[in-house]
């Protein structure tokens, strides 16, 4: 099955990119290459040429208000790096794109038209042998203006309790282990909830689900027989949560952008959130 048959244009092949390196390495902000990790350890150690490199954490959350940057701060960012809201930015990390998904969110929840993900991630890249370096690209500073945000793409606190209310299709990515509440956070992960748990009514839908083996996207056809066998066909709004709202990112991406489901939105307050507020309902146990 081809790309084109997603709903939208917005997953390139390694190939694709390996045969525009000249592009992404250009001082020309037409093309951008971006990596996003949960740290930069990796990336400086090696990178496909021409990448910029960003920290999740550091970079792309505010590191005062746990929340998304403010506007002003994203653009800021992203000018320093070259980017311009013209530029066609193609994003890749690692865990199959965890932090990259997220990051795709965030440049729609800011307007950036343009923004692929590299099919993949950095895994793909680097166990296929394409080409890397550990270089760091310098570009020329360039202004960005930034025309979100898109509220219509993100779920809060109380969008999700009126999804509880209607009964409106909850996606909770996590392992079994996180949505029985017999964990907190995955193995080696920092606990960030109160309460173990998930929330009233949510399908545990695993975000690694949406990928094959090789950690590309599964084909559209089977993407939607995966959420139709739970109910999910894109006819109401669906929420999309994980624990800090990464792993979601990657279903929101699956359910909005490959299959077109326009009403899927990614709760980024997630588990972090919803696990320490007091008297927020919680279920216990496995899925049905």
């Amino acid at each position: 099955m081809s790309e084109s048959a997603y709903a939208k244009d917005v997953l390139v092949s390694a190939e694709w990119v390996e045969s525009r390196l000249d592009d992404f390495q250009s001082d020309d902000p037409e093309y951008r290459l971006v990596e996003v990790d949960v740290d930069t350890e990796a990336y400086d150690d090696s990178h496909a040429p021409g990448a910029i490199g960003l920290d999740w954490e550091r970079d792309l959350q505010d590191q005062t208000t746990r929340d998304l940057l403010k506007k002003a701060d994203f653009e800021a960012l992203l000018g320093k790096h070259g980017i311009t809201e013209d530029s066609t930015v193609v994003l890749y990390g690692d865990n199959a794109n965890w932090f990259a998904a997220y990051t795709y969110w965030q440049f729609k929840y800011y307007g950036h038209e343009d923004v692929k993900l590299l099919d993949g991630g950095r895994e793909y890249w680097i166990e296929n042998d394409y080409p890397t370096t550990d270089e760091v690209p310098e570009f020329s500073a360039v202004e960005y203006e930034a025309s979100g945000p898109r509220e219509s793409i993100r779920a809060y606190r109380e969008d999700v309790e009126n999804a509880i209310e209607r009964g409106l299709p909850l996606v909770d990515v996590r392992s079994p282990e996180e949505f029985s509440g017999e964990v907190l956070a995955p193995p080696g992960l920092n606990e960030t909830a109160q309460r173990g748990g998930h929330i009233p009514g949510a399908q545990n839908i695993s975000w690694a689900a949406v990928t094959n083996d090789d950690g590309t996207f599964k084909d559209a056809d089977e993407l939607r027989e995966l959420y139709a066998d739970r109910g999910i066909d894109g006819d109401e709004t669906t929420v999309a949560y994980c624990r800090i709202g990464e792993r979601s990112s990657v279903a929101w991406f699956a359910l909005h952008e490959l299959l077109g489901y326009d009403d899927a939105v990614n709760y980024d307050g997630s588990w972090t959130e919803w696990g320490n507020l007091v008297g927020a309902p919680i279920e216990k146990g496995g899925a049905e």
